[in-house]
C-alpha cells in the first residue's frame, strides 16, 4: 500500500466520521440536557477560585494543552519513523491530531459559549463544546496506552499504566471545569468523543495491519538421519537449501 492510498483511506474515514458527528452528536450537544447542572457547577467553582488555586489548576490543565500534546507526538512520531512503523504512525496522526481537528469542527457546529468570558482568571476564547484540553488528553494518553499495553508482560504493570492514563485525563477535565473554561458536559462530551474516535482508529488500524502486513511464512527445519536439512515453507513446498 502506497502512502497516497493510505492517506486517501484516512481521509475517507474522517469524512464519514465527521458526518456521523454532525448528524448525531451535535444535535444532542445543542439540546444539552445537563444545562442546569452545568451552570450550577460552574458558578460553585467560580465563586471559590483564588490565585493560588488557579495556578495549580493551570498546571494540571497543561497536561492536555496543544503544546504538550505536540511535544509528545513529535517524540512518538520520530520513534515510529525510526522503527519504520508506517501504519502505526498513520494511525497516530489520524487518532490524535485528526481527533483534535474534528473537535474544533464540533465547536463550530455547536457554537456553545463559554461559562465565563470575563473576569480576573479568564484567559481563553472560542467556543466551549467540546473541551479541547479534555479530548487532547483522552486521545494522547489513550493512544499511548494502546501502544504500550501489548508490550507489558504483567497484569500489575498494565493496570498501573491504565490507572495513570485515566488519572491524567480526569485531572485535566476537572481543571477545565474548576477554572470556568468549560461546563461539565463539555468535558464529558470530549472524553466520550475521544474514546469513540480512538476505538474507531484502533479498529481501522487493526484491519489495515491484517491486510497489508501479512505474517511471515512459517519456517520449519526438519532433519532426517543421513540426509540434508529440508526447509518446509507454507505447508506446501519442500526445498533443499543451496
Amino acid at each position: 500500500m502506497t502512502g497516497r492510498q493510505l492517506s486517501h483511506k484516512i481521509a475517507a474515514f474522517a469524512v464519514v466520521t465527521s458526518a456521523l458527528l454532525s448528524n448525531f452528536v451535535a444535535p444532542v450537544a445543542l439540546a444539552n440536557p445537563l444545562a442546569q447542572t452545568d451552570r450550577e457547577i460552574a458558578i460553585w467553582f467560580h465563586e471559590r477560585l483564588t490565585p493560588a488555586s488557579v495556578r495549580a489548576l493551570q498546571l494540571l490543565s497543561d497536561f492536555g494543552c496543544a503544546m504538550w500534546v505536540g511535544v509528545v507526538l513529535l517524540v512518538v512520531t520520530l520513534f515510529c519513523a525510526w522503527k519504520r512503523r508506517w501504519i502505526t504512525l498513520a494511525m497516530l496522526i489520524a487518532a490524535v491530531p485528526g481527533g483534535m481537528l474534528l473537535n474544533e469542527w464540533m465547536k463550530i457546529l455547536v457554537h456553545r459559549p463559554r461559562p465565563f468570558v470575563q473576569g480576573p482568571f479568564v484567559d481563553w476564547s472560542g467556543y466551549s463544546f467540546a473541551s479541547g484540553h479534555a479530548i487532547g488528553a483522552t486521545l494522547l494518553y489513550g493512544q499511548l496506552l494502546l501502544f504500550v499495553l501489548p508490550a507489558l508482560k504483567t497484569r500489575h504493570a498494565r493496570l498501573l499504566c491504565i490507572f495513570g492514563g485515566v488519572t491524567l485525563v480526569v485531572l485535566v477535565g476537572f481543571s477545565r471545569v474548576a477554572l470556568g473554561a468549560h461546563f461539565l458536559s463539555d468535558v464529558l462530551g470530549a472524553i466520550v468523543l475521544g474514546m469513540v474516535w480512538l476505538a474507531l482508529c484502533a479498529r481501522v488500524g487493526s484491519f489495515m495491519r491484517r491486510r497489508h502486513e501479512p505474517s511471515q511464512p512459517m519456517m520449519i527445519v526438519a532433519m532426517r538421519a543421513g540426509d540434508e536439512p529440508l526447509e518446509f515453507r507454507q505447508a506446501t513446498r519442500f526445498e533443499r537449501p543451496a
